[in-house]
């Protein structure tokens, strides 16, 4: 037995397995001698589809926290950036009817865009920084509003600056219902956009109003539910999600009326914010994001960074991870200026990389060292997600066999593997799962010629399209990864 970069071991194959059928063996590659690849994980943090650190480049505030940062500056030295986050108020996006502002949200966006990532939006209309997040001419249109002291609920108008327009004044409604057609026609179905928050109802966007307004409790899930449905009628291809604060900013629990009505749409949840105080309140809803992480996205957003740390919440950021670990999360924020947040926080940022999101990864494969041409030959191959989230886009896994020059002789799909299938479990308890796929190289066409070629591996489209980047060394640019030679003949 000879020896390539990985080691060979003998197998003897009788029966093809395919979608766990056993069908009779066809006529296949003299496979007695075959390759096995014991790959192993970098470490390398991940960008992929469905998962990764989101920027805040605008939090509410225009000037929080992309404002120091120079056009050119797209922050690559942060491992695993994958969307950066612009959440503004509806006010400085259409500060006359009918008349948008877009570059507001498209300039900062085109800067990562063109550096292949992606991008997250919320519109609020509830600000107590700025006098409202609603535009001014909303009011002049007739729509009712509620002034309030920050902290103290409603007060007569003159005795506070702050207000909060009537979530479900028709005019109100009327006028958002445009809005959001126009953010619609832009940004729904968009493949740079990532997610939308449903943020027009509450401070912040958040879904909550006892600091401000103080809608009553009886009336809350009925406008919650309208702009959820504002937003599922104009994004209706795009991913949404709502604030657990939806449910009430403290009230811990699992099954409340408004995240069930979220789940049913396809809307998801994320936490704003944990971290804004010391444990045991350090967050609520873990066990509510239970009902979500196994089919949709879920997102943390941790308390502004400079701001936990004065309320003794931060400690040694050690319970980020954990929060990670509880609510299996996909997606995990940078609140705060981010050359900051990264100096003072490498190696947890590291330790949350190993977790977050998705970790797809081949333990082992093995393939036939010799295979003739335009015979049949089976690949084993062993897949394990070591992340704390399911590999929510999906994606099937492929061989591309290259010639010396980097030419792709042969793409080979296995369309029954989904990733998307993959369980996961707490570290280093990722469950394995394995695989034995058919191919064949050179039927009918393209020529293929003997010779020696390079094999490389792949997860993405059905068509081969890889799309999800591994852990893997030896990368072609392009999201294939070489395990080895093969002898085609």
């Amino acid at each position: 037995m000879t020896f390539l970069p990985f080691r060979h071991i003998s197998l003897t194959l009788t029966l093809a397995v395919i979608g766990g059928i056993v069908l009779p063996s066809r006529t296949h590659a003299d496979d007695t001698e075959r390759v096995r690849v014991l790959p192993e994980d970098t470490g390398a943090a991940l960008v992929n589809p469905g998962m990764g650190w989101t920027l805040h480049y605008y939090s509410n505030v225009p000037t929080n926290y992309g404002s120091k940062l120079a056009p050119s500056d797209t922050i690559d030295f942060f491992p695993g950036l994958s969307t950066i986050y612009l959440r503004i108020p509806w006010c400085f996006l259409e500060p006359e009817e009918g008349r948008f502002n877009w570059a507001l949200l498209d300039t900062p966006a085109q800067r990562w865009i063109d550096r292949g990532l992606r991008v997250a939006f919320r519109f609020t209309t509830s600000e107590n920084w700025n006098r409202s997040g609603t535009p001014d001419w909303v009011v002049a249109a007739g729509a009712e509003r509620v002034f309030y002291k920050f902290g103290e609920g409603p007060v007569p108008e003159g005795e506070s600056p702050l207000w909060d327009p009537v979530f479900d004044d028709p005019v109100l409604i009327e006028k958002l219902d445009r809005f959001l057609e126009a953010a619609g026609r832009r940004y729904n179905g968009n493949p740079h956009v990532d997610f939308i928050d449903v943020g027009t109802f509450g401070m912040w966007g958040e879904g909550h109003t006892h600091m401000s307004s103080a809608v009553p409790e009886s009336d809350l899930l009925r406008i919650q539910k309208l702009h959820i449905g504002l937003h599922l009628r104009h994004f209706p291809d795009t991913q949404l999600c709502i604030s657990d604060d939806f449910v009430g900013h403290d009230r811990p629990g699992t099954d409340f009326p408004i995240t069930e009505y979220a789940l049913a749409h396809g809307v998801s949840l994320r936490d704003d914010s944990i971290l804004v105080q010391p444990s045991p309140r350090q967050w609520y809803h873990a066990e509510l994001a239970g009902h979500f992480w196994p089919t949709l996205p879920v997102i943390l957003e941790h308390e502004h960074y400079g701001s936990s740390i004065l309320r003794d919440a931060w400690k040694d950021g050690g319970q980020l991870l954990e929060a990670v670990e509880a609510y299996h999360a996909s997606y995990l924020s940078i609140h705060w200026w981010p050359q900051e947040f990264y100096d003072k926080n490498k190696d947890l940022i590291q330790r949350i990389n190993l977790r977050l999101g998705y970790r797809v990864l081949p333990t082992e494969i093995t393939y036939p060292a010799r295979i003739p041409i335009d015979s049949w030959f089976t690949v084993d191959w062993t897949w394990a997600n070591r992340g704390v989230a399911p590999c929510l886009p999906g994606g099937f896994p492929a061989i591309t066999v290259k010639d010396d020059q980097d030419g792709i002789v042969a793409v080979l799909v296995d369309e029954n593997i989904d990733m998307a299938r993959l369980q996961v479990a707490p570290p280093d308890q990722a469950p394995h799962s394995t695989h034995k796929s058919e191919f064949r190289i050179g039927h009918v066409a393209p020529t293929v010629q003997p010779g020696t070629y390079r094999v490389f591996i792949s997860v993405g489209m059905r068509d081969g399209t890889p799309q999800i980047a591994l852990p893997l060394s030896d990368g072609d640019g392009h999201h294939r990864y070489f395990i080895g030679d093969c002898q085609l003949y």
